[in-house]
């Protein structure tokens, strides 16, 4: 999510690092060579006295306005991007959450961790795989195009929303039996694919007496394979961890990472609670022991990584949950990072996000335009007539006649090239709702006003090379800010839970269009879509008008209301990339 919280929080440390530039320049050699006292050169005195202005000069600006950002929202993340520069926001919003939390976009995606125990060739207890099992596991995995990922990389997932592999998956196998050795190991090699092994040292030392269980000799032969990692599961594992005494939980796990680092000669940076077992105090000393995560596990309920309380207690599916975990993966919105401008010549893709639960279809990619119809069509026959690949229903529009394409608010659209006004009746009731124009390489949301915009010559004074403009039914983002209740003015139950569909610009600069599948109020959904990264974003006509089409096919589950009016995706008409204009803020 890149929305003023982010924003707000990641200021302090810019506002931090320019204020100790700035104390830094006052300690530079230069600052004391403009001393009247100093013995250099008088030239040199002035040069670097007019350095020095610059600079401070340069800071103080870039401070106080930093400053006035924090105190003042309105001010806008176009002005704090002009001021501080584009590389400054960029690392800003690829920087990782503080520990233990998990950053918002990954929680957009859904990893699965699949957690085996013994592998052998017939089971003995029901939590055992069999070899013919696992083969079978692998095997489905690779036929479904899921990609084992290592732990490594799930965790930079998870704590910064660096975008994965297509369905991503990790493979861990707890207790460090032999069949690890035997079985599961060269069958990795043999698939390339990575896991994590969970290893308790008396186990290793055969100090306790069970079932089989690997050697030091093998597991350094692993861990010497970038395909294995291996992760701390105690010394003794306890059927329990939030039973013991500190000092015994600080045997547990500091000992038995100290033993596992000497043994194997490389860091062990992840633990793994016995039985999935831990509370705050665990997690505590967790963190004293110096691990970067740890994985827990729910009895007979299975749960994403993504959805883990933090770091420090991330979920796991047990192997009988394989076939939801491979049917559900899902590595999150596939868009490139944040950027200035417009990017109208990228390839049109759909993505599926649940943020907090609620369904939304997300389209993205290619040029967006909007498709004023003759008549009320359904929004798969206005895409498919007019060769577009996706589209979603557009402006509110009257219920008079069945057949009428009259909307409300003044229209233009490149289909038609004709400029409809705004009857004054419907126009005194959209007010500061959202303008959009747009062009061949940008797009402006800004508040309408029935005095300036019902000509075309006054909306192109807003735009002066416009193709398309419409009024949509409310802001739902204004400069990655989701708006409050305060902001929809009298928008008729605004906040009534409703399909809803809505378009915009994301942060990557690509036009997004959408519908949500469970229903949501406006107010919701706008932060929803902060969450996933709109920089702006559009309410239209919702409810029973609310639908969406992709390469043909209708995405929502029931028959929507026929409409007049679309906002649709097209190819680029060039692969090429070119410079776009800034949208005004």
């Amino acid at each position: 999510m890149f929305n003023f919280f982010l924003i707000r929080s990641s200021l302090l440390v810019i506002s931090n690092l320019t204020l100790t530039l700035l104390i830094g320049l006052l300690s530079q050699p230069t600052f004391a060579q403009s001393n009247p006292n100093s013995k250099a050169p008088k030239s040199c005195n002035n040069q670097n006295t007019q350095l020095l202005e610059i600079s401070l000069d340069t800071t103080l600006n870039q401070f106080l306005t930093i400053s006035n950002l924090m105190t003042n929202q309105e001010m806008g993340l176009a002005n704090l991007i002009k001021t501080i520069g584009e590389q400054t926001i960029v690392a800003v919003n690829n920087s990782p959450n503080p520990w233990p939390t998990i950053h918002e976009r990954a929680r957009l995606a859904k990893v699965p961790i699949i957690m085996y125990h013994d592998i052998l060739p017939k089971k003995k207890v029901s939590f055992d795989v069999t070899v013919k099992q696992f083969e079978k596991h692998l095997e489905l995995i690779k036929k479904n195009g899921v990609t084992p990922i290592s732990l490594d990389k799930l965790i930079q997932h998870l704590r910064t929303g660096k975008p994965l592999p297509a369905k991503p998956i990790v493979l861990t196998f707890d207790d460090g039996y032999i069949g690890h050795y035997q079985i599961v190991y060269p069958l990795l090699k043999k698939y390339n694919y990575p896991a994590v092994f969970s290893v308790y040292t008396d186990k290793i030392e055969g100090k306790i007496v069970g079932r089989s269980t690997l050697t030091w000799e093998q597991l350094q032969e692993m861990a010497a394979n970038p395909l294995v990692t291996i992760a701390s599961h105690s010394v003794t594992h306890p059927k329990d961890l939030t039973k013991l005494s500190d000092r015994e939980l600080q045997q547990e796990l500091l000992k038995s990472k100290q033993i596992l680092q000497n043994k194997l000669g490389r860091k062990i940076r992840y633990f793994t609670y016995p039985e999935g077992k831990y509370d705050e105090r665990v997690s505590a000393w967790i963190k004293v022991a110096g691990y970067e995560a740890a994985l827990t596990m729910k009895k007979n309920k299975n749960i994403f990584s993504n959805q883990s309380k933090s770091l420090l207690a991330i979920d796991r599916f047990g192997q009988s949950g394989l076939k939801k975990a491979i049917a559900q993966t899902y590595e999150g919105l596939q868009l490139p990072p944040w950027k200035l401008g417009f990017d109208f010549n990228s390839q049109i893709i759909k993505n599926q996000v649940s943020p907090e639960g609620i369904p939304l279809v997300l389209i993205s990619g290619g040029k967006p335009i909007t498709i004023h119809a003759d008549s009320r069509y359904q929004v798969k026959d206005i895409v498919t007539k007019n060769q577009a690949i996706a589209g979603v229903d557009g402006v509110f529009f009257s219920l008079e006649k069945l057949d009428s394409n009259k909307v409300i608010g003044p229209i233009f659209s490149q289909n038609t090239k004709k400029f409809v006004p705004g009857d004054s009746y419907d126009n005194n009731k959209l007010k500061n709702r959202p303008l959009v124009l747009i062009s061949e390489n940008k797009v402006d949301f800004i508040p309408f006003n029935s005095e300036r915009h019902n000509t075309i010559k006054g909306l192109q004074k807003e735009m002066p090379n416009l193709t398309d403009a419409f009024v949509g039914a409310a802001f739902l983002v204004r400069n990655s800010q989701p708006q409050p209740p305060e902001t929809f003015g009298e928008l008729f139950k605004f906040n009534e839970p409703r399909h809803r569909a809505f378009w915009g610009i994301h942060r990557s600069g690509q036009p997004m269009i959408g519908v949500s599948y469970k229903r949501v109020g406006s107010v919701k959904l706008g932060q929803l879509l902060a969450q996933v990264g709109f920089r702006e974003a559009v309410m239209l006509d919702s409810g029973a008008s609310t639908s969406l089409v992709y390469q043909g096919k209708s995405l929502v589950r029931y028959t929507p209301r026929p409409v007049p009016h679309i906002v649709a995706l097209v190819p680029p008409k060039s692969t090429s990339k070119s410079t776009c204009v800034v949208a005004k803020y």
